[in-house]
Formats: structure tokens, sequence, C-alpha cells
């Protein structure tokens, strides 16, 4: 088989090839010198006169003051070995055919007793650059297929070496990858790649789910389910931008301590928005936004290790949306902007201090960039998708002994999907159980108003900005689907709207009940879910945008992947739920209960009294808390404890719970939420979002006690009586005794523990003392069934 022609110069083709053959190319490129010499091309003597021309010439640009005798001998022929092989390689391209290089190889490779006709026969993969990879690529692809059989071994090589360099490195990923992407799939993504290094997790992730589906499904999903159309910077680039910038000095920060990492973030966002990038990735970007111009972009992060099995990094790095509506220079300007946010986003507390705990602090976790046009269609001046959502295969919350988990559940929303992966102010996603998807966790209606999306995330065409608006400010009557997406609140009631002119401003709700109900949205991301779970051989989690469309008088949805990863976990454990607890011995008990599992030997509890919290006169009182809370979880490392504490942990507003990221809380092992009549609603389940996805990675429970539920106790004088000992860890805090509470079981029982026990089965938790003394031989105290 003869190569096509490459696209690129003869002579860089050459060089491409003979990097294959590290030994055997002095050999061939003596055979090409002599085909020079005996053609009459050019003499040997001329040839010679030539390399040592050039050599010195070499020299004198290096600085070289005298190039006959400064230079060691060593050095000299050296450098006269490598200016003697690029000239051989460039007289040979510029004079000879390519087949008879072609034909001098193939002579020297038969000579070592290495069978066939052609380059390819004895090309190795694992050695090659990226262009020689996807010439041979090419080339593979262009045969027949009768030809392209002989080559099967060859193909399936490249393709993995391929799949390794240019999209990810973990195992597990490539093992499935391998099997669905083609090599015209891997050619067609470098293409759309800017840079040569990997284009990560992210990419990664959402790439091989959509080859899935189109490889699996039936006909319809296949021709409903896509991608927006989606760039990649490769990771090589961050370092390109930081070696340009000045940033390498932050390279060893994933190794200082913790007080460091976090007073310096500040300063990297800082330093990081100044830098620039090397004017060839400059002027790629340039003619990307000139081909994007006036449609919005999202800039999201892309890690080497992100969505990983185990390691989801869900909400560890930052992503931007970019309007796009202004001049090229200033969209530009946005995009450079937004890009180096992602890439200072790396190196943000909540990050490093994930990777440490996680074992992966020593990984070179450099992030590619994903840069995508956002999915949606303008509605007056704004523009966002129709619908948006994360998606689960396995269904952790059930609301139902009804609810199947195998079937999945939705966490779905109107606008953009940022309401979807996070807690955002008093604003609350539809809950879609996918074996149920019409079965709410509540019946009452002012319920459903209440936990409904009352705001909504859209993209602001006219003062060209992200926004965060009121959904009625949005949403009205002339919206083409609002028939499908939201009921009329009126007197007390929901009811289906019966015309585009029966509701007015204030009194549309987003229930989602008629597309759920008429559509076939439910259905068909239950069979793209069962599909993904099928072929990744674990349960997935994926991040959608679904486009609406009327198709002879029907809805129809369309689903943009935008991402797809392996869906975090707790560890699965066998759970007795003891029968008979001795009311003294119980700590708490609730029946709104999302995870299943154990944690016994629990030695101390982090209280949070929702009076004094909700009491506090300042924001920056409540952030004092969460920072003493993040202190306390350094300290208790070696021990085994949970938190307790008003409303949503790790809400992002501190009005609605305690605002705690990850790495506040990493060592706890359980975090329970109170409400009440006066602490406030009942927090909505966090499963799903991306602070919830670190709970379960860390093997952290989540649970939620609901003081006025008439089977809830809560042991107030367990909470409210026992010994502060948080002076003994924080000798020197100003936080109120009333307020943070750090309890030792012991006081409350001596020689006592704590053991939490979760049932999502039966929906049921309990959280009781037990002798320490009888550990190995059961609780006398309490029976189980």
């Amino acid at each position: 088989m003869t190569l096509p022609q490459a696209s690129y110069d003869p002579t860089y083709r050459i060089y491409l090839t003979l990097v294959q053959f590290p030994v055997l190319q002095l050999r061939i490129r003596r055979r090409m010198r002599k085909e020079l010499f005996a053609r009459g091309i050019l003499s040997s003597e001329e040839f010679d006169n030539e390399v040592r021309r050039q050599s010195v010439d070499s020299q004198l640009r290096e600085g070289m003051q005298d190039p006959y005798g400064e230079e060691p001998r060593e050095d000299w022929q050296e450098r006269q070995r490598t200016v003697r092989a690029h000239l051989t390689d460039l007289h040979f391209a510029n004079n000879l055919p390519f087949a008879r290089f072609e034909d001098i190889v193939n002579d020297v490779l038969q000579s070592q007793g290495i069978e066939g006709d052609d380059i390819l026969s004895s090309f190795n993969p694992e050695f090659a650059p990226q262009e020689a990879l996807f010439e041979q690529a090419r080339a593979i692809a262009a045969l027949s297929p009768e030809e392209r059989a002989g080559f099967a071994a060859r193909e399936r090589e490249i393709k993995v070496v391929l799949i390794r360099s240019t999209i990810s490195d973990q195992l597990a990923y490539i093992n499935i990858a391998k099997e669905w992407f083609s090599l015209d799939d891997l050619i067609a993504i470098r293409r759309h790649k800017i840079g040569k290094g990997r284009i990560g997790g992210k990419a990664a992730g959402m790439l091989l789910a959509l080859r899935i589906l189109q490889g699996v499904a039936d006909k319809d999903l296949v021709n409903n389910v896509t991608i927006p159309e989606s760039h990649f910077l490769g990771a090589d680039v961050m370092y390109s931008f930081m070696a340009q910038s000045n940033l390498m000095h932050w390279g060893d920060q994933k190794y200082k301590d913790e007080e460091r990492i976090r007073a310096d973030y500040e300063q990297i966002q800082k330093e990081y928005a100044q830098g620039e990038f090397p004017e060839e990735i400059l002027e790629d970007l340039r003619l990307l936004v000139e081909k994007f111009k006036g449609q919005p972009l999202i800039v999201r992060s892309s890690s080497l290790l992100e969505d990983n099995f185990g390691t989801s990094f869900a909400g560890k790095y930052d992503s931007f949306f970019c309007p796009n509506q202004g001049t090229t220079d200033e969209n530009l300007k946005e995009l450079t902007r937004a890009i180096a946010q992602v890439y200072a986003s790396g190196l943000n507390p909540d990050a490093l201090l994930y990777r440490r705990s996680r074992g992966l602090q020593d990984y070179d976790e450099r992030l590619a960039v994903l840069i995508q046009a956002v999915q949606g269609e303008r509605y007056e001046d704004y523009y966002f998708p129709h619908l948006a959502g994360v998606a689960f295969s396995r269904n952790l919350f059930r609301w139902s002994p009804k609810i199947n988990r195998e079937d999945g559940f939705l966490r779905l929303v109107w606008g953009l999907g940022t309401r979807a992966v996070e807690h955002l102010d008093n604003d609350y996603p539809r809950l879609v159980a996918l074996s149920h998807p019409e079965l709410r966790a509540s019946a009452d209606i002012r319920s459903i108003r209440s936990y409904s999306q009352h705001w909504v995330d859209v993209i602001d065409l006219k003062e060209n900005e992200f926004r965060s608006l009121p959904v009625s400010d949005v949403l009205s009557s002339s919206y083409p689907y609002v028939r499908s997406l939201a009921s009329v609140y009126k007197d007390g009631d929901l009811s289906e709207m019966r015309s585009l002119v029966s509701a007015k401003k204030g009194e549309l709700v987003l229930t989602f009940d008629k597309l759920i109900r008429d559509t076939n949205t439910a259905a068909m991301m239950r069979d793209a879910l069962h599909h993904l779970e099928t072929h990744y051989q674990t349960p997935v989690d994926m991040e959608f945008t679904i486009a609406l469309r009327k198709v002879d008088g029907k809805i129809v949805p369309k689903l943009y992947i935008l991402q797809c990863r392996p869906q975090s976990q707790l560890q699965d454990q066998k759970v007795s739920m003891p029968r008979e607890v001795e009311a003294q011995r119980v700590v708490f008990r609730t029946s709104r209960v999302a995870p299943h599992g154990i944690v016994k030997d629990i030695k101390r509890v982090l209280f949070v009294s929702p009076e004094a919290y909700f009491g506090l006169p300042t924001p920056e009182e409540r952030s004092k808390l969460s920072r003493t809370i993040g202190e306390l979880n350094k300290l208790l490392a070696d021990e085994s404890f949970i938190c307790v504490g008003p409303g949503r942990w790790g809400t992002v507003n501190p009005d609605l719970g305690i605002k705690v990221s990850y790495a506040d809380i990493y060592n706890a092992r359980a975090l329970v939420e109170l409400s009440d009549a006066n602490v406030g609603p009942a927090p909505e389940p966090s499963y799903g979002t991306h602070f919830f996805q670190d709970l379960l990675e860390a093997n952290i429970y989540p649970l939620a006690i609901h003081l006025d539920d008439e089977d809830a106790v809560f042991n107030r004088e367990f909470f409210y009586k026992g010994i502060n000992h948080i002076d003994e860890l924080i000798p020197d805090t100003d936080i109120q005794d009333d307020l943070l509470r750090v309890l030792n079981v012991e006081d409350f029982m001596p020689a006592a523990q704590l053991e939490l026990v979760m049932d999502s089965e039966e929906g049921h938790a309990l959280a009781y003392l037990t002798d320490r003394s009888s550990e190995d031989q059961g609780n006398p105290k309490a029976k189980e069934n």
C-alpha cells in the first residue's frame, strides 16, 4: 500500500516517518544520500561542505565567538550529525518523489528480515508524534474494506494510542472508548482541537456517551441525541499560557499548607486574569470567535482527572458564559479572560484539598478547556435552552416505595442548567423519578408551588451578560412552550393552561406536568441512561439540555449531552436496623432518608444551634462560623464525627443554611440538616448537586430531619445540655458558646459511642448510643431484626 499524499511539508513527512526507526534511520539516510549523489543532484563533497557551513552558522547563532575552538569535540560532532540529517531530508524531499523514499525504507526493513512492502507494516504508534499517527489513521481509513481488514490489529493499536494521547490516559476510560470510537471519530475530534494536549475528562465523557448512544439506541433516540458544537483547548495550552504570563511560580501551590492555599487564591486569580496567550493560540481563538459571532458560548473546564471513575471533581473547577454579543476584539477578550479564569480555578482551595483528600495530589492535573455553543434559542432579549438538568441512572433518593432505583432520576429546570446542579437561593428544580415520572414527593398544592423553580438563568443578549431573573419576569403566555412547562395557580389550586390568555403575570408555576405526561421526555432519558450504564458497566450521571420542537402537532424533545461520567455512590453496606432501642439511647430518628449505610464508633458531634445561627446579625458572622467548622474538620481528621445543623449544608445562600464547601467538611461522616416551622422549610433534597456528589465520593452520608414530623425524634438534652469542648480544640475562638458546640458522646453516656444506621428501603434512619464494651458481642440494649 502506498500512503496518500500528506497535507503538510514533504520534508516533515519524511521526518515523521524516520522518527519511527531510531536505530535504522542512520542506515536509511545513508541510502537517501547515496541516491542523491548517484542521480547527480549534488556531490558528496558539496554536501559535506554545506553540512560544515550550516553547522558553523548555527554556532554563531547560539552566541559562540570562536566556532572552531570554543565547542567541545563531542558537541561539534553531534551538531554536525543533526545538520546532516536535516539536509538529507530536505534535499531528498525537494528533488525526489516520496514513493522513492518508501522504496528505500522498505529495502532497509527487508534487509532486517521484516516482511511487508510498505512503511505501515513496521510503523510503531507508541513512539510516533501525533501528526504521524493521524497520517497513518487517514491512510487506513482511506483503504477499501478488503484492504483494511488486513490492518485490523494495527488500526486498533493506533486507535488506542490516539485515545490515550489526545483524549484521556485513564485506563478505565480507554477500555470502554476503544470499543466505540472509530479512526474517523478521532480525526474529527482533532479538527476541533487547538493545541496538542489531551482534551480532558469532561469532553471525553461527552463524546463517548454520544458515540455509545449512536451505536446502540433505537432510531428515534439516535435521531434525537447530539452534542452542542464543541471545540477543545488541549491541556498543554495551560502551561503555554502560564509560561507566557510568568505564572509558573504557582506550580507548587498544591504542596502548600491549607492556610497558604486559601490565602494565595485571590492573588492567583488576579495574576491569571492579567495573563496573555501565545500569539499562535490567540490567532486560533480569534478564528473561533469569528466563527461563532453572535452565538453565546460557554467555557468549561475539562481537566485530565475530571469525570473519572471514582473522582468526578463535580463543581471543583469553574465554567463561564460568554454572551459573545460585542465586536470581534471584545468577544476575543471576553473569551480569553474566561479561559484564564478556568485555569486559575484549578488552584482554588476546594479543588486542591479535594485532590489531596483523594490521594491525587501528585498527578499532573492540567486543565483542558471545552468551548461550546450554548444550546438554546432567543426569546425576547434572552437566550436559554428550553430545558436543562442532570440525570442519574440510579435513583438514590426514593420518596415512595413504588420508585424503581434502576430507572434513574432527573433534576430538571427551565433555562440554563446552573440551577440543576447547585443549591441556589430559595429555588428548586423539578425532581423526576423516571420509573414513575408523574409521582411527586408531595401532592399538597402549596408545597408544589413552594418547591418549584422561582428563578431562571439566562443570557441577556441586549446587556451582553449572564443574569438570574425571577421566572415571573421572563415566562409569559407568549412563550412558545408555556403550556408544556407551566401550570396556572389561582384561588389555591393548580390547573393546566386552557388558553394562552388564561394566566396573568405571577400566576404561572413551573411544574413541567404536561411535558412529563404528554411527551416521551422521561422515556427518552430513561432509555439513554440504561444504555449508558450498560456500556459504561457502572451507573452514570449526565448533564444535558433539551430542545423542544413541534412535529406533526406533537412536542418532540431533542437531547443534547453536555457531559457524562460514572455516578458517585456510597459504599455498599448491609444494613440491619435495630428493632428495639431504649428511649434514652436515641439521639435522633428520621424517616426523611436518602442514603443507605452504617456509621459506627462516632466519638464527637459538631452541632450548630438553629436558633443561634439564624440569630447571627451579619453575613460576616456566618462566614466566620463556616471557617471555624473548616478548622475543626482538620483538627478532628483522625476521629469519627458527624455534623448537625439548620437548613442546607453546602448552600451558597447563608440565609438557607450553613455555607460550607467540601474543603470544610471532608473528614465528617455525616451531615444532618434540621428544619421545622421555626427553623425553616424542610430542605429540598440536595441529591444531584455537585455538593452531594462530593459527599458520596467521600462516603459522607447526607440526612434530613424535619422536627415537625410525627415520627421524628431529636434528643434536645444531648445537643443543648452537653459540655462544649470547642475551647479545648480552638482555645482562642470567638465563636459564641451557644452557636457551635463540639460534643463528646461519652459525656452524655460514659463508655458509649454513637452509631448511625440508615435503611433507604425502609425509609428510616436512627442514631443511637451503644456500649463500647459490648462492641464485639453485640449490643444487649438493642435487638436487631
